[in-house]
């Protein structure tokens, strides 16, 4: 005899808390020395920052922040269903213009304040995408399963 066990979290409350998680983790790692190379070269703001999270990702103060901001507002959306659609959606939203922003400027230009690079503006795109398919998947996963209404038709 199988007993099914239902989780009492909804799939995009799991979501919200996994992306949340992640951008702590990532938040916090770029203030690791030698997780983010050349730290020594990590500024407030701006382009002229050198510290690359990973090697990779060029990062500055404000942009660890960001990361972090993300992160709680994640851990925190995750408390409700609604609030957890919402932070996969507008913040799948936000990477998403994130990354069009970092294509149409120049990157070593005092507008890129983040800063923002190539090997960023790519992750932010994925990242932003992933977001909006959490979304969309959990909302039909939880519809699936009843945690979530069918929206109402109007007029009928």
């Amino acid at each position: 005899m199988t007993t099914e066990v239902r989780s009492r979290r909804s799939a995009a409350r799991t979501a919200a808390l996994v992306f949340g998680v992640a951008f702590l983790l990532v938040g916090v790692l770029g203030f690791v020395p030698g997780i983010t190379a050349g730290y020594a070269d990590l500024r407030f703001a701006g382009h002229e920052s050198g510290a690359r999270l990973f090697g990779v990702f060029t990062v500055s103060v404000l942009h660890n922040l960001v990361h972090l901001v993300f992160g709680v507002l994640g851990v925190l959306a995750a408390r409700a269903s609604g609030g957890s659609r919402a932070f996969l959606m507008i913040g799948g939203g936000v990477y998403v213009l994130l990354f069009v922003f970092g294509l149409a400027m120049n990157h070593d230009t005092p507008a890129n304040f983040i800063p923002v690079d190539d090997a960023g503006d790519w992750l932010h795109l994925g990242l932003g995408v992933a977001m909006i398919a959490a979304g969309i998947a959990t909302t039909a996963a939880d519809r699936k399963r009843g945690r979530y209404p069918e929206p109402e038709i109007q007029g009928h």
